[in-house]
């Protein structure tokens, strides 16, 4: 699990590693999480106990992988409680043991007092120095009776244990009770817990209200900032928004498309607690998030008419308007009140058309192409570029707060269109430019890492750099962005240009070089595969 961005999570304090220093700063405590492999150091103020907030955290959070990590708290609880039942009698017995052997040392001792009595009455009748003697055994005796010497002769005495041993001291479950009947941000640890602080109690479980915290906190507040051009900018992507965690829109949401992008979107939408329904052109790709627990829609149609907003991300143009006007497509589904969000990366003129039929049916319409790749699709953090619909925009806003880590709202249809293309026509020809250079130095006799190396540490230095230079002295090409999708932006990139009669000779001169690198059967490698047009 990526713990920044997860919703609440049942987790269990416990001891950290020895070399795993803990955090300066605010009072944290070392956290396993159920159901996953992740620990983290996380604030007191993140932690709330599990036992009063469990029935309204499953009601948040739906996902198949948080029911299975509240069963593993319940199971772990089950063999705790059967561990504590048995040593709770173990301890019975023992207990019962030593007042049977402490009361046959109490008969011991009052049958040897008893004999020392008689014996003393006997020998009062002797001589006077007999007398003397025996006077002063018994008086020996009377000082010390076996049971006083045989407590003597413990290794402790009674009362305060040792400083060391009662730093060691975990809390008896009243303790624990007491901590985990009220908030944990409205409580104080007893002092018994912060002599013991990296463990309260085996008893202790948390949801953990923001995951993570203890690392590089990401604090990205709600932001509402207005430009110059009229556009507006909300940044609350991260599941840290406003109140340390996402609370999914109670709308029923549908996907259609899941393609690299649209399979990262539709997970975090699921973990974030959203009901999604989903559609693919094939639908094995499906399977995973039924599992997942999102719905099976039939046709895109069935998808819109089930539910109240429904996004789509698509590959091209046509993929896009095929997806609505085509058979059983999305405009058959929609009537008045239904909502339509297309993600994918289209021309301005396409997505008007799209508008255009939508809302001639009664139905509410929001383009919202998104920059980033596979990796930041899955991790929840693409930027979204959103235009149409103002009041859709805001309805999905747990949505985007779910998928991206910032949101942008360019004002009408087309805008974030022609923001998106221009976006991807400077990462593309940039992406050219870096096969360019790598290329150049190898053939020149320079160490191509040595390139990197300086890159990396000059004004250009960017993680896009790092990960792309990587790959192709790694030669590894797996996508993570199509290189078929990348000559796609440039070519309707520069026909933005044409229509404004705007020269694009960089984007002009990049897309040539990638329609070679397609001629060379790289269109379903990475975009960083363009390398190869360079060297062959």
């Amino acid at each position: 699990g990526k713990l920044g961005r997860y919703p609440p999570w049942p987790g269990k304090i416990v001891n950290p590693p020895k070399d795993l220093k803990k955090p300066r700063g605010k009072k944290c405590f070392f956290v396993k999480f159920f159901g996953t492999e992740d620990h983290a150091w996380i604030k007191v103020e993140q932690l709330k106990p599990y036992h009063p907030h469990k029935e309204e955290m499953i009601k948040i959070n739906k996902g198949k992988r948080f029911q299975q990590a509240v069963d593993a708290v319940e199971e772990f609880l089950r063999k705790t409680k059967g561990k504590d039942q048995a040593s709770s009698h173990n301890s019975n017995e023992e207990k019962n043991r030593r007042n049977s052997s402490e009361e046959r040392g109490k008969q011991s001792a009052g049958e040897e007092k008893r004999k020392a009595s008689l014996s003393e009455g006997k020998l009062k009748k002797g001589t006077g120095e007999g007398k003397k003697r025996v006077s002063s055994l018994s008086s020996e005796r009377g000082s010390k009776s076996p049971l006083k010497r045989a407590q003597d002769q413990s290794p402790r005495k009674r009362g305060r244990p040792p400083k060391d041993e009662k730093d060691l001291t975990i809390p008896e479950s009243s303790t624990v009770k007491r901590v985990m009947t009220g908030t944990v941000a409205g409580f104080k640890w007893p002092p018994s817990v912060r002599a013991n602080e990296h463990c309260p109690s085996p008893e202790c479980f948390v949801f953990c209200v923001q995951p993570a915290v203890c690392y590089q906190a990401i604090t990205k507040k709600l932001k509402v900032c207005e430009e110059e051009t009229g556009s507006t900018s909300i940044q609350a992507a991260d599941s840290t928004a406003v109140n340390g965690s996402i609370t999914p829109t109670d709308k029923k949401i549908g996907f259609l498309g899941l393609g690299l992008m649209g399979s990262g979107i539709v997970s975090n939408l699921l973990k974030m607690g959203h009901t999604v329904t989903v559609w693919n052109r094939t639908a094995e790709k499906c399977d995973l998030f039924i599992q997942e627990g999102a719905r099976l829609g039939r046709t895109p149609a069935e998808v819109v008419s089930t539910c109240d907003i429904t996004f789509a991300c698509v590959s091209d143009p046509k993929a896009a308007k095929d997806l609505v006007l085509g058979p059983s497509g999305v405009l058959q589904g929609i009537r008045p009140g239904k909502c339509y969000v297309d993600m994918s990366t289209v021309d301005a003129d396409t997505v008007t058309e799209l508008a255009q039929v939508i809302v001639s049916r009664g139905g509410r319409f929001l383009e919202a192409p998104v920059s980033g790749n596979q990796q930041l699709s899955n991790d929840g953090m693409l930027v979204i570029l959103a235009a149409g619909d103002r009041g859709l925009y805001e309805d999905c806003s747990s949505c985007f707060q779910a998928m991206g880590k910032t949101s942008f709202f360019l004002g009408e249809v087309g805008n974030a269109a022609k923001m998106m293309l221009i976006v991807n026509m400077v990462q593309g020809s940039f992406m050219a430019t870096i096969a360019e250079g790598l290329t150049l130095a190898q053939v020149t006799g320079q160490s191509q890492q040595t390139l990197l190396d300086i890159l990396n540490q000059g004004q250009l230095a960017s993680i896009f750099l790092d990960q792309k230079c990587q790959n192709i002295l790694q030669g590894n090409f797996k996508p993570d962005f199509y290189l078929k999708y990348i000559q796609k932006d440039l070519r309707l990139a520069i026909a933005l240009g044409d229509s404004v009669n705007h020269p694009t000779p960089m984007a002009a001169a990049a897309n040539e070089v990638y329609k070679r690198a397609k001629a060379l059967d790289q269109s379903d490698n990475d975009m960083s595969a363009v390398y190869r047009a360079y060297i062959h």
